[in-house]
C-alpha cells in the first residue's frame, strides 16, 4: 500500500510540474510581448525581427497546446478542450493580424489572454 501512494504521489508531482512549466512558458511568452508593447514607438524598424520572433514563440506554444487538446487522448474534459482550442485559435488569428500590420494595442489580448491562462494553470497546480 505504502508504494502506490509513493506512486500516486510522484504522478502527482509530474502533473503539476506539466502545468507549473506551461504556466511559465506562457508567461514568458506574455513578457516578451509586453517588453515590445511598453518600448513601442511608431518607428519600430529595428524591432521588427524582435516583434515576429515572440510572435513566432508565442504561436508555437499555442500550437502545442492547440495539438495537444485536440488529441484524442486527451483527459481533460470536452468543454475545456473546446475553450483552450477556441483561445488557440483567436491567439493565431490575433498573430496573423499583428504580424500584418504591428501595433500595441494587438499585443495586449495575447498577453493578457497568457497571463490569465498561466494563472489559471498554477491555480491548479
Amino acid at each position: 500500500m505504502h508504494s502506490a501512494a509513493q506512486a500516486y504521489g510522484k504522478v502527482a508531482r509530474q502533473v503539476a510540474t506539466s502545468r507549473e512549466l506551461e504556466a511559465n512558458l506562457l508567461l514568458k511568452a506574455a513578457a516578451q510581448l509586453q517588453a515590445l508593447c511598453a518600448g513601442w514607438n511608431e518607428r519600430q524598424g529595428g524591432r521588427q525581427a524582435e516583434l515576429q520572433d515572440a510572435l513566432l514563440f508565442n504561436r508555437k506554444l499555442w500550437t502545442i497546446f492547440m495539438t495537444s487538446v485536440t488529441s484524442e487522448g486527451n483527459l481533460l474534459p470536452a468543454e475545456v478542450r473546446q475553450n483552450v482550442a477556441n483561445i488557440g485559435l483567436f491567439v493565431m488569428k490575433q498573430t496573423v493580424a499583428t504580424s500584418g500590420a504591428p501595433h500595441p494595442d494587438k499585443l495586449r489580448p495575447l498577453i493578457n489572454i497568457n497571463r490569465e491562462v498561466a494563472a489559471g494553470l498554477l491555480a491548479r497546480a
